[in-house]
């Protein structure tokens, strides 16, 4: 005996349709879960196809399909979830505070592009020294690849990158290599193609995203629309063993409910964290600027883990780039790189031309650790939404990219790199989808390409998301660590990651022992942290910096150039170091024997 139940409050009946045969489901009368429907279904197979039927209409996925071996539009298929043997038993999950986070998109990781074929590189990951991979969505979408932030059935593993199985395989192997699993979810919207709203009200006309209109978390219906969202958040972590997730731009969740989304969100993963005795974590993607999102729910706050800091990648990107174009006009100076380097925001509350408007808040450096903010030289939307997908190494030379990876693996943030970063791949990471819906197809090339047209690139020049060498030019080369320059530059990652797990100084999270001097016609920035000195020359000449007291050794450094002399250190053009200094002095409120 099987039960099958959905969430469907408008409809006057409701049949599951189970291996062909259609049995009628009772609505709940009780009061307690208005508009929910059940069926018993006896003599079911372990693993069946089933739909259900509104109204007599057509065959519909369930909404919390477990499996879509046939595509988005297909049966759902169940799914037994204590059937696979998992080896993690001892695991206990992965904090986040000193981790360095690896970003990867399962399609375009390896040539198979599969969850299976990523096990194969884990090793890579574990010599690297990273603690956490963050997958980006896994959710089934449209077609065989796509980035997967237009999921469509979200509780469902896309088939092609190994279905549920396969995911389980990944996150098990992980955790036998000692790597935490981030998954990046998306709820702010749902893609093209979802039969939700046949169901539900679970969208709404109220307020519109960029994505059409908003999934519904405050107006009529809500309350189950908000259980949807929330059981699926918890499905991943406790079904599929995930350590937390990222959860996509919250900055476009309209909720205007006394309790907000996000907080009744970490309410429940803390509960289920307790429940499960292992580490949880959820990291958000905001635009918004405001540290509410990692202040604790006690302090009146949402008590996330973590969030994305984009001013923090403007400024460093700006700075080695040069480029002043979009929202980089507001970064690039040496000010607003010691201000990140500081303060986590660049615009606190300042004004953004960019937006035409203040934007943002302080964060109190006196009570948030820096860990709650993740710092990135690259990432998946900083990468793949430029126009031609290209990296930082396709337009710098090594030195550069030397100095970008210091600034982000030395500074008091969680560091996160993107897939191939680590040796300075300059592959393309491009933008490329495989609609299954011809109109959309056309609509999103042609919309990217006039989307480019107003930035002054030409139209051609713009890859068509559509056509599957789009997709085949961003997977990774991997033969390319093997040989320069992008070995020196493995090697240069490698060894600043090492760094910051022998010197407690690098992951120290108290942003107010950070401090920073620069030189804005210099172009050089030298940070204080404890002991330690990370100095960054972005000139076209060498420089001479003031340490402060006697320089006692050079970290490392990203030019043989690098030399202390007594008190000062001098750094070459486009070079990075971290140089020791004297024994620090009592630690504050201690007095010595």
């Amino acid at each position: 005996m099987t039960t099958f139940s959905v969430w469907a409050p408008a409809a006057a009946r409701v049949e599951v349709e189970v291996a062909g045969q259609r049995h009628p489901m009772t609505r709940d009368a009780s009061g307690a879960s208005p508009g929910w429907w059940s069926a018993d279904v006896p003599d079911t197979a372990a693993v069946i196809d089933y739909g259900f039927r509104l109204n007599d209409g057509e065959l519909l996925p369930d909404p919390r399909s477990p499996r879509q071996p046939s595509g988005i539009n297909g049966p759902s298929r169940t799914y037994d979830h204590s059937a696979f043997t998992w080896t993690d038993r001892s695991w206990r999950g992965g904090a986040l505070h000193g981790t360095v986070i690896y970003e990867l998109h399962t399609g375009t990781f390896t040539a198979d592009g599969t969850l299976d074929a990523a096990i194969g590189r884990l090793d890579h990951l574990r010599q690297l020294g990273v603690h956490t991979v963050e997958l980006m969505p896994v959710a089934a979408f449209p077609g065989r690849h796509g980035w997967g932030y237009d999921g469509v059935n979200l509780w469902a593993v896309h088939e092609p990158y190994g279905g549920p199985d396969g995911l389980k395989r990944f996150v098990d192997a992980c955790h036998a290599r000692g790597l935490a699993v981030l998954l990046d979810v998306v709820y702010n919207h749902v893609g093209l193609g979802n039969r939700l709203a046949a169901f539900g009200p679970y969208f709404e006309t109220a307020h519109v995203t960029p994505w059409g209109h908003a999934v519904n978390l405050d107006q009529r219906g809500s309350d189950e629309v908000r259980a949807f969202f929330i059981g699926n958040a918890l499905m991943w972590l406790r079904d599929y063993h995930l350590d937390g997730l990222r959860l996509d731009a919250v900055h476009a969740l309209e909720d205007h409910r006394a309790l907000h989304f996000l907080e009744e969100l970490a309410a429940e993963v803390q509960a289920l964290a307790a429940l499960l005795n292992r580490e949880l974590v959820l990291v958000a993607e905001s635009d918004a600027n405001d540290p509410r999102l990692v202040t604790s729910r006690e302090a009146g706050g949402y008590g996330l883990t973590a969030q994305w800091s984009d001013d923090f990648h403007h400024t460093v990107h700006a700075a080695i780039t040069g480029e002043r174009q979009g929202y980089y006009a507001d970064f690039g100076s040496m000010a607003a790189l010691a201000k990140t380097y500081t303060k986590v925001f660049f615009h606190d509350g300042t004004w953004s031309s960019f937006r035409g408007r203040t934007h943002g808040r302080q964060v109190d450096v006196y009570r948030i650790p820096a860990h709650r903010f993740l710092g990135y030289l690259q990432d998946h939307d900083q990468v793949g939404n430029r126009a031609t997908g290209d990296r930082i190494a396709a337009t710098l030379p090594p030195d550069l990219v030397k100095v970008g990876a210091g600034l982000v693996l030395a500074a008091p943030y969680t560091p996160m790199l993107f897939m191939g970063e680590e040796w300075g791949a300059d592959t393309p990471w491009q933008y490329f989808t495989d609609h299954i819906d011809p109109g959309l197809a056309k609509a999103v090339a042609e919309g990217r390409r006039a989307e480019f047209a107003d930035h002054g690139w030409a139209a051609a020049g713009v890859p068509d998301p559509q056509d599957e060498a789009t997709f085949l030019r961003s997977k990774l080369d991997w033969a390319q660590p093997d040989r320069e320059p992008y070995l020196g530059i493995l090697a240069w990652y490698r060894e600043l990651i090492a760094l910051r797990k022998a010197w407690p100084e690098l992951t120290d999270p108290r942003l107010d022992r950070v401090s920073a001097d620069y030189d804005e016609e210099a172009r050089w920035i030298m940070v204080r942290r404890g002991r330690l000195r990370i100095a960054a020359n972005l000139g076209s000449g060498p420089v001479r910096l003031a340490l402060g007291q006697p320089g006692t050794g050079v970290l490392a450094a990203s030019s043989p150039g690098v030399a202390i002399q007594q008190d000062t250190v001098t750094l070459p053009a486009a070079a990075f170091a971290v140089i020791e200094t004297g024994a620090p002095g009592p630690a504050p409120g201690t007095r010595g024997a």
